[in-house]
C-alpha cells in the first residue's frame, strides 16, 4: 500500500558540466530527502524534465526508484501535450519501478474539458499504476476544472490525486469536498500550502523542500494535529523563503541555492541559463534568513 507523505520533493535534476545527467548525486538527493521523510517527484518542471530525452527520464526514474526501494514513494513526470506520447511514456515508465506517474493539464493546445477528459480517461485505461493529474495554469495556458478532476476521479480507480498550482483555494476546497474519499490533494505552491491543508489538502509536492522540507513537514503535521498558532507560525516565518523559492523562473533559484550550500546540482539546460549576479546574491540572503548560511 503506498504512503503518502506530508512533503513530495519536486526534485531538481543534477546535471555534469558538460549537460549530462548526474544520476549519482540525483541519487544522493533523493536519498537526502527520503531520510527527512519525504518522497520523491522526478523529471518534472523542477527537474528540469521539459528539457530531457526520454531515455534520460526513465534511467531518472529508474535509480531512483532503486535506490529508494521501500523506504519512499517515487513519483515520475510521464505528462505532455501528446496523448498518445504520454501513454507510451507511462508504460515505459512501469518497468522503471515508480509508484505513481504525473501527468500534466495538456499545454498549448489548450484542450477544452472534454478534452482534458478524454485526454487522461485515455492514459488511465493504458495503465494500472495510480495517476496524478498536475494543474499548473501558468506554465499550460489552460486549465482543466475541478469538476473535470472530480469526474475523473470518481470514474478512474487509478487516478489517485490532484497537484493543484493554480493559485486558487475555491478551486483546491471544491475538489476536497466533491472528490472520492482516499483522493489526495497536494498544493503546487508552497506559499499555500498551509491554505490548501486547511481546506482539506493532504501536504504538498514542493520546490521549497530541497531546503526546508523539515519545517515544510512539520508546519503540515501541526496543523494536522491541532496546534493552528503552531502552524501559522511556522507558515509567516518561511513564507518569505518560499516565495524566494520563485524570485526569478524556477528552479533557477533553488537550484543556485542548492549549489552554493554544496549540494551537486549542477548547471542548467538551456533555454534556462544561470542566475543573474542580482539573483545570486538574493538567494544569498534568502539562505541567510532562514540561518542556513
Amino acid at each position: 500500500m503506498l504512503t503518502f507523505p506530508n512533503v513530495i520533493v519536486a526534485m531538481v535534476t543534477p546535471f555534469h558540466e558538460d549537460g549530462s545527467v548526474n544520476y549519482e548525486a540525483a541519487v544522493e538527493l533523493a536519498k537526502k530527502y527520503a531520510d527527512e521523510g519525504s518522497a520523491i517527484l522526478v523529471g518534472a518542471t523542477t527537474g528540469e524534465g521539459a528539457v530531457m530525452t526520454e531515455e534520460e527520464k526513465l534511467k531518472l526514474f529508474q535509480v531512483t526508484a532503486d535506490a529508494l526501494k521501500d523506504k519512499t514513494l517515487v513519483m515520475g513526470n510521464v505528462g505532455t501535450n501528446n496523448t498518445l506520447q504520454t501513454i507510451e511514456m507511462a508504460k515505459k515508465a512501469k518497468d522503471t519501478g515508480v509508484d505513481v506517474l504525473l501527468c500534466i493539464v495538456p499545454y498549448y493546445n489548450k484542450p477544452n474539458q472534454e478534452g482534458c477528459y478524454a485526454h487522461f480517461a485515455a492514459i488511465a485505461k493504458s495503465t494500472d499504476l495510480p495517476i496524478f493529474i498536475y494543474n499548473v495554469p501558468g506554465r499550460t495556458g489552460g486549465k482543466i476544472e475541478p469538476q473535470t478532476v472530480c469526474q475523473l476521479a470518481h470514474d478512474f480507480p487509478n487516478i489517485i490525486g490532484l497537484k493543484d498550482a493554480s493559485g486558487d483555494l475555491d478551486y483546491a476546497g471544491y475538489v476536497a469536498a466533491n472528490a472520492p474519499e482516499g483522493f489526495h490533494l497536494y498544493s503546487g505552491d508552497d506559499n499555500l500550502t498551509l491554505p490548501i491543508v486547511a481546506v482539506g489538502g493532504e501536504g504538498v509536492i514542493s520546490v521549497a523542500a530541497h531546503v526546508i522540507g523539515k519545517e515544510m513537514n512539520e508546519m503540515i503535521q501541526a496543523h494536522k494535529d491541532g496546534d493552528v498558532k503552531k502552524a501559522a507560525a511556522l507558515h509567516q516565518k518561511y513564507l518569505p523563503f518560499m516565495k524566494g523559492c520563485f524570485c526569478t523562473v524556477s528552479p533557477v533559484p533553488v537550484k543556485t541555492m542548492l549549489n552554493m550550500l554544496g549540494f551537486p546540482a549542477g548547471p542548467f539546460r538551456l533555454p534556462l541559463v544561470d542566475a543573474t549576479p542580482e539573483i545570486k546574491a538574493k538567494c544569498e540572503q534568502y539562505l541567510k534568513d532562514i540561518g542556513r548560511l
